[in-house]
C-alpha cells in the first residue's frame, strides 16, 4: 500500500449541498477502487494565488489516503477530476512513508 495526499479546489460559487455530494462522489470513487480514506476534510475558503477560470477564491479539501501500489484509485480519482468543472485544480503527492 502506497500513502498519498490529495489536495482539491471547488470553485467558491458552489451550492453547499453540490459540495457535500461532490466531496462524497470523490471519496467513494477512491474506496471503490481500493483505497482507504484516513481523513477527508475541509480546508475552507481561501484566496487563490493568482486567478483560475475567472474564480479568486476556492474552496480548499484534502484527503490523506492509502492504495495499492497498482494507483487504480489514484488513477480514476485524477482522471475524473480533470472532467468534473467544479473542480478548479487538484494535485496527488505521493507520501514517503
Amino acid at each position: 500500500m502506497t500513502s498519498y495526499e490529495i489536495n482539491y479546489i471547488i470553485r467558491p460559487n458552489i451550492d453547499e449541498k453540490l459540495k457535500t455530494d461532490l466531496v462524497d462522489r470523490f471519496d467513494a470513487i477512491l474506496k471503490e477502487n481500493g483505497a482507504t480514506i484516513f481523513e477527508s476534510k475541509d480546508w475552507s475558503k481561501r484566496k487563490l494565488a493568482y486567478e483560475i477560470g475567472d474564480f479568486c477564491e476556492g474552496i480548499y479539501h484534502i484527503i490523506k489516503v492509502s492504495a495499492p501500489s497498482t494507483a487504480k484509485a489514484i488513477n480514476e480519482f485524477n482522471r475524473l477530476a480533470k472532467i468534473n468543472d467544479d473542480i478548479i485544480r487538484h494535485i496527488i503527492i505521493k507520501s514517503e512513508n
